[in-house]
């Protein structure tokens, strides 16, 4: 359903409560990637120190391990949805092929880890445990993952020269609510009231005044990306190793908005 143009906010939150069950319907049917066509990042406060590797200083071993934040909970991405903590339980408990790709390419040689080099799990970090100036704290879809030479050499050195800076996970929706600030719609604004407070970058959403709260999905596979529908999804280690990246801090909304709307564009 294409998205018509809104003269305000309310015309806006009206026209998603009239057309919910469609909206809904379209997500559900539909595997959500992340936006991994997006070129110039000029405007993300990325400081160009990289995780500790091995380029210059001695030869990179044929496999290593990364921990990688594949997704991160409350946090208003572009599709305007707010990941729920414990959306991944369900699916992690039964999904024993979850794959970490390269850019959502499900083709042999993009493939970067599987079966018994993989591990997948939530766990919990404060924003800045992330690297991020957000209070409060996230559920990560952690991967835990060797990176083999032979398996996938490009992913390899991008990994090991610490270039891998988002990460996108691939997966469908199973159970999402609307969530809008307007007090004529009861239930909506409820779930709105129950959320909002938890959400890293609540500014964006404060403004534009509703968002899709995803209390739980399936996992298909987590890719390294450019730059990622959720940009709080960085590289946490590399051989055990922090990573010394500093990201995008809340006070730079100018900025953000700039990406959410870049994004949104492309996708149109």
């Amino acid at each position: 359903m294409k998205t018509p143009h809104f003269e305000t906010k309310k015309e806006k939150i009206n026209w998603l409560i009239e057309n919910k069950s469609t909206l809904v319907a379209q997500k559900m049917a539909t595997t959500k990637f992340a936006d991994a066509f997006l070129h110039n990042t000029s405007f993300l406060n990325f400081d160009e120190k990289t995780i500790k590797h091995y380029a210059d200083k001695q030869e990179m071993p044929d496999e290593f391990k990364v921990k990688v934040a594949i997704n991160t909970t409350n946090f208003l991405d572009s599709h305007d949805d707010v990941h729920i903590d414990n959306l991944w339980n369900k699916s992690l408990r039964e999904n024993k092929n979850i794959l970490h790709l390269q850019e959502h390419k499900l083709e042999f040689d993009k493939i970067i880890s599987d079966g018994k080099d993989l591990k997948a799990k939530a766990e919990t970090f404060t924003w800045k445990e992330l690297g991020y100036n957000y209070k409060g704290t996230t559920q990560a879809l952690v991967f835990e993952s060797t990176v083999k030479r032979d398996r996938n050499a490009f992913m390899h050195k991008q990994y090991s020269q610490g270039r891998v800076k988002n990460h996108s996970v691939g997966m469908r929706y199973v159970k999402i609510n609307l969530a809008v600030d307007d007090e004529e719609w009861k239930d909506e604004k409820a779930t709105w009231d129950k959320y909002i407070d938890q959400i890293a970058n609540k500014k964006q959403a404060q403004e534009q005044g509703f968002f899709w709260a995803v209390t739980e999905a399936k996992v298909i596979e987590g890719s390294a990306v450019p730059v990622g529908s959720n940009t709080a999804t960085p590289t946490i280690e590399t051989n055990g190793e922090p990573s010394k990246d500093t990201h995008f801090e809340p006070s730079k909304d100018t900025q953000i908005n700039e990406y959410r709307s870049l994004i949104k564009s492309i996708l149109k």
